[in-house]
């Protein structure tokens, strides 16, 4: 059962003078990623099946309907008895046997004892479990070789959780043990974070469909749906839009059909060229810009804005710089449209760099690198040589990012970096 789409609602109205103006000004990789986030609210919740809930985000604590164990239940097969008669050598008489679902009716008292299976509610009178290896049965006697103490062997009801207790914390990602946790609480349906619906729209005249015939100078569309892939693995519904051209009649025909989107994502056409249209079309259509530029590499030319209060991000058009960009601005943006956290600062960890780098300039650097782990056990991350970013045979045998800092200055191999995990 779906509730109704809610529309995520942003202005950047407050924001347009803390932004200088000119052209050549770039705005710092962790002021525009705490930009793009400040104001982004979450989605709005659905209630899923539980067999639909795998990969969903939890918008609400969900409490057990009843305890787990529901009853006390043995935990092994044997015999349930009173702890005062389980002594070595002690002879019982066996006066039922309760197997699991099907409960005895008979008190175990002074002397007798029933027999009972895992998971057996262990009958009235009992306190304590003779595991059957440690007896020796006799028609309906059965003798103890080795004595039980109270409790010994019993599930008591509420061991696992009580009932009415939280078994899930909303803002949770719910994954299969979850789900197992869900259901052993009587849970049939579970309130979620709706899937964000994010349009992708890349622009270009160049730009084809895999499998098109293409001309010596086109390009298919790789970018499109490597970040489908990405927002699809991260939770997100990804709708790969029709290809827009390079011209202002087909972006804003493109524009016009994104109403029922939470987030749009352009790729390409953001930058200054003269075939550049997509912030002068978006601007035209109403775009409010947040900023449409950064000290990043690659990345550059990333813009970000609210178009009829939907948030727009523009990535540039080569697709390694669409993943970094991806990486660092799009899925803390979707995991805050999700309901998740959203740190305004990268998932970071620590390496040593496995080959030299040359001093960096004003830009914040991504550099692609592979990892190992050497023989004293320590991560190492070593960039490629070629940094081109639209080499995709590279980015697909890199497993991290290098991130070196605007002004950084050359470091040699075996010097600690910082590095952001690719998916």
């Amino acid at each position: 059962m779906r509730i109704q789409r809610q529309k995520v609602k942003l202005s950047y109205i407050n924001m347009a003078p803390r932004t200088p103006k000119g052209d050549d000004f770039m705005l710092d990789v962790a002021t525009a990623r705490a930009r793009i986030l400040e104001n982004l609210p979450s989605c709005g919740q659905e209630t899923v099946a539980l067999t639909a809930a795998c990969g969903r985000i939890l918008a609400q604590d969900v409490h057990a309907r009843r305890a787990n164990p529901p009853v006390c239940v043995s935990a092994m097969d044997g015999y349930a008895v009173q702890a005062a008669d389980a002594s070595a050598g002690a002879t019982l008489t066996v006066i039922d046997e309760a197997p699991a679902g099907r409960p005895s009716s008979r008190t175990v008292v002074s002397g007798t004892c029933i027999r009972i299976y895992t998971g057996s509610q262990v009958p009235d009178g009992a306190d304590a479990i003779v595991i059957q290896e440690n007896t020796e049965r006799t028609d309906q006697t059965v003798t103890l070789t080795q004595a039980a103490h109270t409790g010994q062997f019993i599930r008591k009801q509420g061991q696992d959780f009580a009932q009415g207790a939280v078994l899930l914390t909303a803002g949770s990602r719910l994954g299969p043990r979850d789900i197992g946790l869900a259901a052993a609480g009587g849970l049939v349906w579970l309130p979620v974070r709706r899937r964000p619906r994010v349009g992708i729209l890349a622009t270009g005249d160049e730009i084809l469909l895999p499998g098109d015939t293409a001309p010596p100078d086109g390009i298919f569309n790789s970018a499109s749906f490597m970040l489908s892939a990405l927002l699809t693995q991260e939770g997100a519904e990804a709708i790969v839009l029709p290809i827009a051209r390079d011209n202002a009649s087909s972006l804003s025909s493109a524009f016009a059909h994104t109403h029922d989107l939470d987030m749009l994502i352009t790729i390409g056409g953001a930058s200054v060229g003269t075939y550049d249209l997509v912030r002068s079309t978006l601007e035209a259509e109403g775009l409010i810009q947040n900023f449409w530029k950064i000290a990043m590499r690659p990345g550059k030319p990333l813009m970000s804005g609210t178009l009829r209060g939907m948030p727009v991000l523009g990535l540039p058009g080569n697709p390694v710089a669409v993943l970094v960009c991806s990486m660092v601005f799009v899925l803390p943006a979707l995991h805050k449209l999700m309901g998740r956290s959203a740190s305004n600062t990268p998932d970071m960890q620590t390496a040593l760099l496995g080959a030299d780098v040359k001093e960096n300039d004003q830009r914040q650097d991504f550099l692609r690198a592979t990892l190992h782990t050497n023989e004293t056990g320590q991560l190492v991350a070593t960039p490629f040589t070629r940094q081109d970013s639209a080499q995709l045979n590279i980015l697909a045998q890199s497993q991290a990012l290098v991130i070196r800092t605007p002004h950084a200055a050359a470091q040699k191999a075996g010097t600690p970096c910082s590095i952001l995990r690719l998916p």
